[in-house]
């Protein structure tokens, strides 16, 4: 049975894309350990229904599955899900959709 998440109200769930490794001027390899920074774009696997106003109406989400996103470095919350990592944001984090024309 394949584990599945559906965020709830304006949220994104979204898969990290890997960074590669980094390199130095001088042609040196830097580890990951040297520089842990969460990446800062990603893939969208799933979104909630939207944000739900106090007047009962829902306004509707600007991303959608399968969309290429930049996001806020820290606003993401880490989720590991069967070894995979995953994060889980608010739509007010996403600063962008990327799209290739």
């Amino acid at each position: 049975m394949k584990l599945q998440i559906r965020p709830l109200g304006d949220r994104v769930l979204i898969e990290p894309e890997s960074r590669e490794k980094d390199k130095t001027k001088s042609g040196i390899y830097l580890p990951d350990t040297a520089s842990k920074e969460r990446p800062e774009k990603g893939k969208v696997i799933a979104v909630g229904q939207g944000k739900l106003l106090e007047s009962g109406k829902r306004i509707p989400m600007n991303v959608k599955k399968g969309d290429t996103v930049l996001f806020t470095k820290y606003g993401p919350n880490e989720l590991k899900v069967e070894g995979k990592e995953y994060l889980i944001a608010r739509e007010e984090d996403i600063l962008a959709i990327i799209t290739n024309n």
